[in-house]
């Protein structure tokens, strides 16, 4: 430490080097002294105990003198230094500036050769079609020329020029690479914009020129593997190959695998290369390809692609392995939409055989992987592919769905016969698992008590009627569906059964929106209705328990069931029933209203109206009779026919007990429009197309129409004298008094009969 302070002050001038080395040594010559005497004092003290005051002051003292000296020489030495050192910082500090601008100036300078050797490089190496060595020379000029730009003490007038020259020369190997690429590989594309389908892939071409070395061996040339590697220096080669990957999924990929009368030929040319080119042949263009078709195409295709253009590294990685990633993902979702989903099996007895496409699925990824095509676990098509089971019930679904839709809009009018033992024809199903069968048997122990009372063979059937073809049809659908979910797995087993719901559900809500106007327009399509919902009603309380042993858990469960939607369908056949008996019982009362009211028969024009409008009534019940013969059950058909001529007999009723005054000659009018509707009221019960099997339902039309013997008795008063009213009548106990009021009866002899005292007498009797 001594000999640096000696240096530096020696340095400044002030203090001479050899002054300052006798000073410090003389100083601590006297430290060493004073130490050894105050140890000496020490020892004498404590040790020998020695009387030594005067000594001790003697070398107090000494030992303050010490001290004052070496904090003088201290002062001395850090003055002069500090005064030194301020001077000699900044003498450095400008030596230092003066450094940095001539090293700024010399890596400048370096920059401008590195500049200059790499574009001449560029140069040489762009005459000789060293691509990669060019494109790393323009790299390496273009750091020299960013360098240049990050110093901003720079101000070079060759800056811009530099720069400018820069580009100049980029783009023209990016020019040269371009023109490169587009000789090796060359697209003929035919330039028909008429043509669609197929055939407007007719003769698309992909040339690969020189795509083999000189041994022939089938792989990318140095001159194509040096274009491409010299195109990512550039980071080119992205774009590129999007582009090319874009044209060759339109052109090529994709229709090979939409349109199976598309093939694909590969030859070889001496000097042309390797051709890739699509032909159409003259078959069937609506077929759809298999996978193994699809897969063989699209394999040819790629290996030849792999063998001439694409097995090269750029990086780290592979070509192939680039444009697998551009067109993987639309090229799995073509291949799947487009093959893989008409591969789908529409029977489950087909799904068995259905490994080969998981197989032949499985060896085409695997071959994409060889090429690098694939990375990772990119394997789309196989989990597609073996995802069948849920594809199948999917796809049966959709099907099913669609196929009832169109049973439910198409026309209702053509109707098969239902008789009382038509059944369901149902196949042969499995045979229920061992434990469902342990519950059965376990349930048929339990259930010992039996009634003695047994049911007819005919309870629960339904009645014969006819219903529309295509509601027989869609409840075979629905059998055949439910037949499928038997023995498949539990997903599938379920989508089905629910689908087989959501078809009734359909039906539910379409038919009767579908065709709403005809089923009000026309009679014989509601009853066809009518009978259609309640087909499907009565079916439906025994579907579930027909297949429920037959499902897999936790269908056999109880969950199989179409109960609940029973009460929906009888609801929808009666009230479409009903709204069109609302239509008829309208027209009726309609055409009634025409007959004035059935008053002053007596003119010729009002007996005219009356007669014409109970003739219209008979007439349209009798047509009713007839398009509601052999559709309609026989008890639902006499119910309404019945409930019809009620209606206008009712009306009839209602009319002549209005009447105030009725003279002889328009009762004998009003007895000769009632008797017509006596006569033929019951001759509009024809439910059978057999005549005589209808005989009986007329002779029990009382049963049907309320008010029929209210009516008879209405005739047989229109006709009789005051005595047979009053036997008739009877103390009211007679036929007359069980259909009409004392009020009512009277009524009718004051309008029939003039105002005499045997008219009063009668009216007494009349109680």
């Amino acid at each position: 430490m001594a000999s640096f302070v000696t240096e530096v002050l020696a340095s400044s001038g002030k203090l001479e080097k050899e002054d300052l080395a006798s000073k410090i040594s003389k100083m601590s010559r006297k430290v060493d002294d004073t130490k050894e005497e105050v140890c000496d004092m020490i020892n004498k003290k404590y040790s020998e105990f020695l009387p030594n005051l005067q000594a001790s002051e003697d070398l107090m003292q000494q030992v303050d003198a010490v001290s004052k000296e070496m904090e003088v020489l201290k002062n001395c030495i850090e003055c002069e230094v500090q005064k030194n050192i301020h001077v000699a910082v900044n003498e450095y500090t400008k030596l230092k500036q003066q450094l940095e601008k001539n090293t700024t100036i010399i890596k400048m300078l370096e920059h401008l050769k590195e500049f200059h050797s790499s574009m001449e490089d560029f140069n040489k190496a762009l005459q000789e079609k060293k691509y990669v060595d060019a494109a790393t020379h323009l790299g390496t000029a273009r750091k020299s020329v960013d360098s240049l730009k990050d110093w901003k003490t720079s101000e070079l007038p060759l800056l811009s020029s530099l720069s400018s020259e820069l580009t100049v020369q980029r783009e023209n190997l990016i020019y040269h690479l371009g023109d490169e690429w587009k000789r090796l590989v060359v697209w003929r594309l035919p330039s028909s914009k008429d043509a669609a389908g197929p055939t407007a892939f007719h003769k698309v071409e992909l040339v690969l020129s020189d795509g083999c070395s000189k041994d022939d061996e089938p792989k990318p040339t140095p001159l194509l593997c040096s274009i491409l590697q010299a195109l990512d220096v550039q980071g080119d080669l992205q774009s590129k190959i999007k582009l090319f990957s874009q044209v060759l999924l339109k052109n090529m990929l994709k229709p090979l695998v939409m349109y199976a009368s598309l093939i694909l030929t590969v030859s070889k040319q001496q000097g042309e290369g390797i051709t890739l080119s699509l032909e159409c042949l003259d078959e069937d263009h609506e077929r759809r390809s298999k996978p193994s078709e699809v897969y063989s195409k699209l394999l040819l295709m790629l290996n030849t692609l792999h063998s001439h253009l694409l097995d090269v590294s750029i990086g780290d990685k592979k070509l192939s392995a680039i444009l697998g990633e551009l067109i993987w993902e639309e090229m799995s979702k073509c291949i799947i939409h487009e093959c893989l989903v008409y591969s789908i099996p529409t029977n489950s007895s087909e799904l068995e055989r259905y490994n080969i496409v998981i197989k032949e699925t499985e060896a085409f990824e695997k071959a994409l992987a060889n090429m690098e095509f694939l990375q990772g676990d990119s394997t789309d098509l196989l989990k597609y592919a073996r995802d069948v089971n849920c594809h199948f019930a999917s796809k049966k679904c959709r099907d099913v769905i669609v196929a009832a839709r169109k049973l439910m809009t198409s026309k209702m009018h053509n109707t098969v016969k239902i008789s009382p033992e038509s059944k369901l024809r149902l196949p042969k199903l499995r045979p229920p698992s061992s434990e469902v069968k342990v519950k059965q048997e376990v349930v048929k122990d339990e259930v010992t008590m039996e009634n003695s009372k047994q049911l007819s063979a005919c309870s629960l059937r339904l009645p014969a009627c006819r219903i529309s073809e295509s509601v027989q049809q869609l409840m075979e659908l629905a059998v055949n569906t439910l037949c499928e979910a038997v023995g498949s797995s539990t997903q599938c087993a379920l989508q089905l059964f629910f689908t087989v719901r959501n078809i009734f559900q359909l039906f539910y809500d379409v038919v009767p929106t579908y065709h709403k106007e005809n089923l009000l327009k026309f009679p014989h399509l509601a009853a066809v209705q009518h009978n259609n919902c309640m087909y499907l009603a009565h079916h439906l309380l025994t579907l579930g328990h027909l297949f429920r042993a037959h499902l897999p858990q936790p269908l056999s469960e109880g969950v199989a069931t179409f109960v609940d939607m029973v009460p929906g369908f009888r609801k929808l056949g009666a009230q479409c029933f009903l709204a069109q008996l609302n239509v008829q019982r309208a027209e009726l009362l309609e055409r009634l209203s025409t007959a004035h009211n059935f008053c002053n028969l007596d003119d010729e024009d009002n007996y005219i109206a009356a007669s014409k409008a109970v003739r219209q009534v008979i007439h349209q019940l009798k047509q009713l009779g007839t398009v509601w013969q052999d559709v309609l059950p026989v008890s639902i058909y006499c119910k309404a026919m019945g409930n019809l001529l009620n209606t206008a007999i009712t009306e009839i009723l209602a009319k002549i007990m209005m009447l105030e005054d009725i003279s002889s000659e328009d009762g004998e009018h009003l007895h000769t429009l009632c008797q017509t509707v006596i006569e033929e009221g019951p001759l509009v019960f024809i439910p059978l197309a057999e005549e005589n099997k209808n005989k009986r339902y007329q002779e029990e039309v009382p049963l049907y129409v309320k008010k029929w013997s209210t009516f008879k008795e209405l005739v047989i008063v229109l006709r009789a004298n005051l005595q047979e009213i009053v036997d008739r009548w009877a103390d009211g106990k007679g036929p007359l008094a069980v259909e009409f009021s004392s009020s009512e009866v009277k009524s009718l002899i004051r309008a029939l009969f003039q105002n005499t005292e045997r008219r009063a007498a009668a009216l007494t009797k009349i109680k």
